[in-house]
């Protein structure tokens, strides 16, 4: 009787145990590792597809990646998530690597699952990592932006004689020098005027060169500069009873209401009529 009451004990016994590993199985199946070990796994898998460029260059051909997880149950799935996604988390881990190897993705997008079996094709019984690459789509095309338009200016003629004794414009270049245009020995027309002198005998007029000086607007500064191209008189700006040399090649002299333009002996009043956030007739910081 109590040699029955044993066998009986230790056939339940037996069956416990197999429940139990049975239970256990399919929890964590033998061979399924920890999750953080899974995540370095992962890591080695993306680095061997890193592909030499040449040159000791190297490159990572895909831009998207899908890792999939074998967690069986909830809590399996559970301690996966947990773990892939605390800080660093698997993508972080893998663009940190790929980053070490030379060859960052911006656009890389990971993405990660847990299934409840792993499939026939896994080389790994715990996880699984596809590659692959999409064409992004061509940037919008960019809009030219047009330059913003330069206020009018007009110039009085205060001394020389030109084709018009004033002038109008609202050019972002204005040329200034003698004769309306200006040709080279072959004939060619190399520069046209806006403010052209007359070629003339003229004491004053024949200090004025053909490719005296130009104007130029600024948008940035929202003001004229005026510039010396290589005249042999020279370029100067009258302000407040001084002068302000132009040197050739300078950045230019900015322009403030009442400058007169001094060419040669030649001179010109600037008057700039419209400003689109200030008032032109204030008077502004000289800005040289």
């Amino acid at each position: 009787m109590r040699m029955d009451l044993l066998a009986r004990a230790r056939k339940l016994e037996s069956q416990l145990a197999r429940t139990v590993d049975r239970a256990a199985g399919r929890v964590m199946p033998a061979g399924v590792r920890e999750p953080l070990e899974i995540a370095h796994a992962v890591v080695e898998a993306v680095e061997r597809e890193v592909q030499p460029a040449g040159r000791g260059r190297h490159l990572f051909p895909f831009n998207r990646i899908h890792v999939s997880v074998l967690a069986p149950s909830r809590q399996a799935r559970a301690r996966v998530e947990a773990v892939l996604a605390t800080e660093p988390t698997l993508a972080q881990r893998i663009h940190a690597r790929l980053d070490a190897a030379g060859c960052p993705v911006a656009d890389l997008t990971v993405r990660v699952g847990c299934v409840a079996e792993a499939g026939e094709e896994w080389p790994a019984p715990d996880f699984h990592v596809e590659f692959d690459r999409l064409a992004l789509p061509p940037p919008p095309p960019v809009e030219p932006v047009a330059p913003p338009e330069p206020p009018s200016i007009e110039m009085e003629v205060l001394a020389g004689t030109a084709e018009q004794p004033a002038y109008a414009f609202q050019f972002a270049r204005i040329d200034l020098g003698r004769c309306a245009e200006v040709r080279d020995r072959r004939n060619q027309l190399v520069r046209t005027n806006h403010v052209a002198f007359a070629d003339t005998d003229d004491r004053v007029n024949q200090t004025v060169s053909r490719r005296h000086a130009h104007l130029e607007y600024h948008p940035q500064e929202e003001a004229f500069r005026i510039y010396d191209d290589g005249s042999e008189q020279g370029t100067g700006v009258a302000r407040d009873g001084r002068a302000i040399a132009v040197p050739p090649g300078a950045r230019g002299v900015r322009l403030q209401p009442g400058d007169e333009i001094v060419l040669g002996q030649a001179r010109l009043r600037v008057h700039v009529l419209q400003d689109r956030k200030r008032d032109s007739t204030i008077p502004q910081p000289d800005i040289r």
